[in-house]
This record gives structure tokens, sequence and C-alpha cells, in this order.
């Protein structure tokens, strides 16, 4: 198919035969010939966000929902450098988005023109892959290959700049496009040798551990990996991407690792003589002090990019494949095997831990709510087939430890860039991309404040998530750090200092949103009920809970995971010789 058209309707055109239904975006001048075209389509849906770090994060909560490439635009120079942010959190936590921005006139690109930003340098760091185009008849072919990347390998973004000229001129659209990646190529299969020496290392193990990351969830293995654990009868940890990838309720999961995760989930790194990686970067959060992490184990790490394989910890077993490959060979190997683990005397170990370190939390004299509360009788209410988002601090850690994730894909959050303001934008997008599913942004008064503005964004919309802030007045896991190594010098953590600015209640309002306060625990059913019977407007409730809530257990930054403490003040719950 060939036809003559401008670069802008090259663009649009592109996108639609791509398949993206939904494009988050603010128009200017660099931009502004692309808009013009999208004004008349009727396959791409065009949301008008508040801000583009509001559109790159809606674009993450689409993509994360669906499976599918998220699209977010933007102008040039200042419109551009504002999806930084969210381009930044995608790359960490392996996301598909591709971000498309404009650009100045190809003949004044480098003259410092107005609002003019190397866009493409700035984010060369941080993405996949970045093009910059100023060729018109460069722009189909450029689409279908931003996809591809962001979509295939280790998922990630991609960034498309294109110059104003570009989408002026006139070029002859052709349809299919031939890519031009002579250098891409993900390695999806696993090495049948290294298959084999994993299984042999888990039939020898005495005490293993299946270590899951997001990359289990990114290929799409959650059945996989059940099968797989249910085979092996080894003891499953999920990390914060992970979370759901396998179901809370079963009997094999210990919980997250972590700096604020489960004791026995902790105690079982420490004490294995065996890790399967599955998609993980042993990331510093999950390691702690990386010198003594999982002493005594030997590690199986299967991961789609080979830069991971052993970049923080030696793999003894390194395997470089799709999760979802890799698991269906290694259940094969396992079988072939026809050895199962005697993981008795393990399982008495864990046990222990979960008997003597349950998860819990601390209930005020005063009769104010604690946080935690919050967050259970959300998952008791709401239930397992909603989606949670949440941006990052005290709120985040408590919705991965107190709401029950059974699905895959229902916690989506902000993992290794540990972005605030991300719930309330990811939540919208998710939405979006999943209509029929409810849709609850789990924020802090803190990160609330960053992008609420994108609540008029849904008002307008019709896009009813519903946000639940927990509100302790403060940026509470820094306050928690001053209580814990600042001998309680709280600098300027006090978001509120004398009264309630702003007020979340007559905020939601503002923007067209039921807003509704919660401040006792024996209310925290009603309202909760309450938001769940609207669904054609959002809802944005105000959790009133007490500012020294703590997130337990700890392991400090820079320290062992040995080192880990369950309350303030207390001994390490076990020595290294344990």
């Amino acid at each position: 198919m060939t036809e003559q058209m401008t670069g802008a309707q090259a663009l649009v055109r592109a996108l639609e035969n791509v398949g993206v239904d939904t494009v988050f975006g603010i128009p200017g001048g660099a931009i502004l010939p692309a808009y013009d075209p999208l004004y008349d389509s009727v396959k791409v849906r065009h949301v008008l966000v508040r801000h583009e770090q509001g559109a790159g994060h809606a674009a993450q909560g689409y993509a994360q929902a669906t499976g599918k490439v998220g699209v977010c635009m933007a102008t040039s120079g200042p419109g551009a450098t504002n999806l930084v942010t969210p381009i930044a959190d995608a790359y960490m936590d392996s996301v598909p988005i591709v971000a498309i921005t404009g650009q100045v006139t190809s003949a004044a690109i480098g003259t410092d023109a107005f609002q003019e930003a190397d866009i493409s340098g700035i984010t060369m760091p941080i993405t996949k892959h970045n093009f910059l185009v100023t060729d018109p008849a460069d722009i189909a072919r450029t689409i279908v290959e931003a996809f591809h990347i962001a979509g295939t390998g280790r998922p990630g973004p991609v960034l498309v700049d294109i110059s104003k000229d570009a989408l002026t001129n006139k070029t002859v659209f052709q349809w299919p496009p031939v890519m031009q990646l002579p250098g891409y190529r993900p390695v999806t299969r696993p090495h049948s040798k290294q298959i084999r020496e994993a299984a042999k290392l888990i039939a020898e193990a005495k005490r293993p551990v299946l270590y899951v990351g997001g990359g289990v969830h990114k290929a799409r293995a959650a059945a996989e990996l059940l099968e797989f654990a249910e085979l092996t009868g080894i003891p499953v940890v999920t990390t914060l991407m992970a979370r759901g990838t396998f179901p809370d309720s079963h009997r094999q999961h210990l919980g997250m690792p972590g700096m604020h995760g489960s004791v026995p989930a902790v105690g079982a790194l420490q004490r294995a003589d065996l890790l399967v990686g599955l998609g993980v970067r042993f990331d510093d959060r999950v390691t702690g002090n990386l010198d003594s992490f999982a002493p005594f184990a030997k590690v199986v790490h299967a991961d789609i990019d080979p830069a991971e394989i052993s970049k923080n910890r030696h793999a003894d077993v390194p395997i470089v494949g799709d999760c979802k490959e890799v698991i269906t060979e290694l259940i094969n190997a396992v079988r072939n095997e026809n050895r199962k683990g005697d993981y008795s005397e393990w399982w008495r170990q864990l046990d222990a831990y979960r008997e003597t370190y349950p998860l819990g939390y601390t209930e005020f004299e005063d009769g104010s709510i604690a946080p935690q509360y919050v967050m259970q009788r959300l998952s008791a209410i709401v239930g397992p087939d909603a989606i949670y988002t949440a941006g990052v601090g005290q709120h985040q850690m408590w919705a991965s430890q107190f709401i029950g994730y059974e699905n895959p894909g229902s916690f989506i959050n902000s993992g290794g860039a540990g972005t605030m303001g991300f719930a309330v934008p990811a939540a919208m997008g998710a939405k979006m991309g999943r209509p029929d599913t409810t849709v609850w942004a789990v924020d802090g008064d803190g990160c609330f404040q960053m992008t609420n503005q994108e609540l008029a964004t849904c008002a307008i919309e019709g896009v009813p998530i519903k946000v639940a802030v927990i509100n302790n007045g403060n940026l509470g896991m820094v306050r928690q750090w001053q209580t814990l190594f600042y001998n309680q010098r709280y600098s300027n953590t006090n978001l509120q200092q004398v009264r309630r600015i702003p007020d979340f209640v007559k905020l939601a309002e503002a923007y067209g949103c039921v807003g509704l306060r919660c401040e006792r625990p024996e209310d925290v059913d009603e309202v909760i009920k309450k938001a769940m019977e609207i669904n054609d407007v959002p809802v944005v409730i105000d959790f009133v809970v007490h500012e020294d809530a703590m997130v337990w257990p700890m392991v400090a930054a820079g320290t062992s995971n040995d080192d880990i403490k369950f309350a303030r003040d207390m001994a390490p719950l076990w020595d290294s010789e344990d």
C-alpha cells in the first residue's frame, strides 16, 4: 500500500496500523502538526492529560494492565523533558512504552532554538533505544521498529523524536515497511545444556528457593511457574515487581523478600543452598549488603537480558532466555531427572519463621487508624480481582504486605526508580486499558500531591478510578528514617504543620470527583464499601492515619539481611551462624 501524505499523517496512520488505541499526551508547538490528523482518527483515542509526567505514567499503567505497548506524546523542550521521569521509571521496571516527542525543525537543531532540548541525548541512558527522525519517509518504519523493540526481548521504553519539518513535509507512505534492525535479535530459547545443569542442582539441593522477579510476569509465565513450583515443592518468594505472579494464598509462598520483606522470605534466601532466580536482577533492595547475601547458596540465574546475568551475584548456572520458555524447559528437565528432593526439614525451619514472625502492626491507643488496617480491609472488601497501583514509600510497602495478590499484574507500582506521583496516573492508564476491572490507587499524601491533577483527566474522560490516600501528614518513609537514624530530627518532612492543607475531600470535589474522609477504624469498612458503590466518577478517600506508623520488618540500607528487625530498637532476629 502506497499513498502520498504528510509526515504527521504517516505517523498517525502508522500508529493505527500497529494497533494503538490510546495515546496519552499534551500538544505543543513542535508536535502540533501530528495533532491535526490525530483529530480525525477513529481508531486512536487521545487522552489530554494535565502534565506530561502523567502521560508517561498513564502509558506505563496501560502497558502493565494490558500487556500491550503504552504510548505517550509530548512537544519539544519542557514537554519532552517532563517525560524523562516516567521514561526512567519504565526503563528500571522493564515496561514497554513508546514516547513520541516533537522536535524543532531539523535546520534549527543545535542552535538553542525556542523549546529545543536534546531529548535523544538526555534519554539515551534510560531508553532501550531512541530515534531522531528528520525525514518524513522514515516515520512509518521508525514507528514499527520502536514498537518491536519496546515489546520484545526485555521490554522497555523507546523514544521517537521527530523534527517539526519531518511532520509537515510530504512523503510517500508505504505499508508495511521493512524494519532495519540487523543487530537486534533477542534470545528467548534457553540453552539445553544450561537447563540440564540447573535441573541437576535442583535435584541435589536440600534448601532451594525459587526467587521470582518481574521478568516472570513480563513473560506471562505465571501458569508455568505454578506448575514448576508444585512439581518440585520448592518454596517461592516474589519480589515487589512480581507480586501476584505466584498466589499469596499458596502454601509454598513465603512472601516478598528484601528491605521490607517478610521474615520467612528473607530468612529463606539467607539460609538457602540454592537460589533459582527467575527474571530477577538481584536488586540491592532485595540483597541488602551483597557480600552477605545468601552466603550458602549456589545460584541458577535465568533472565532474558544477558547483561543481568552475574551482574550483581555470580551465577553458577547462567541461563539466557524468556522465562516462559525457561520454566517450561526446567519442568521437562526436572521430570527427566526423576528425582524429587526431600525438603521436609527445610519446610520445618521455614514454617517456624512463619509461625514466629507473622506480619503484624501496632494499633494506636488514641483510636487513630493504623494504615496497615486500611490495607487489610481493602484486600478483604475489594478482593484479588482488582488492580492496585502505588507510588513509593510507606504506603507502597504496606500495600505490598497487607493486600493479598492472587493474580499476575494485579499490583502495579514504581519499583526500581521509586517514583513519587506514580499511582494516580498509572491507575488512570490501567483503568483505560481494562475498563471493566476495578482499579484502586493506593497513594501517600506526599505522592498524591505530585500528580493529583490527573483526577481532572479521569473525571472528564470518564475514568472512575478509586484513590485511597494514606494521609499521615508527612513524607512517611523519610520520617521513618529520621526516627530510626537521625535522632527524631524531623527536618522538612511534615507536610501539614498546623492545619489540613490541602483538604483532600474539597480538592477531589473541585476536580469533579467524590471526596470522602475516614478518621476512625470503625468507619473504614463503610467508607470503602461506599466507594465501591460509586462507578460513574472517580472517588478519593482521605484516610487520616497515625503519623508514627512504621513499616516492619526492615533491613536498613547497606546492611546484611541477617540484620533484619521486626520492630524498632530490637536485636536482629538471627545471626549469620543460626
